[in-house]
């Protein structure tokens, strides 16, 4: 589980304004909910690498519109 102090301070890399990332539903990865990106979270290790992150086939659909 990560904790609220570590979630207080993480931030998406990939975008330029930092923007704070938030818990997934699932509780399986972090999310940006400014470029859709997610960081999986393995071994309560949040992975917060570019290149291991994934874009939800519905966050690339919400930003088509």
């Amino acid at each position: 589980m990560i904790s609220k102090e570590l979630l207080d301070i993480l931030a998406c890399p990939a975008c330029e304004t930092r923007p704070p990332v938030r818990l997934t539903t699932d509780g399986q990865a972090l999310a940006c909910d400014t470029c859709g990106r997610h960081y999986p979270i393995r071994d309560d290790i949040p992975i917060m690498l570019v290149d291991e992150a994934t874009i939800p086939a519905e966050s690339t659909k919400n930003k088509a519109s």
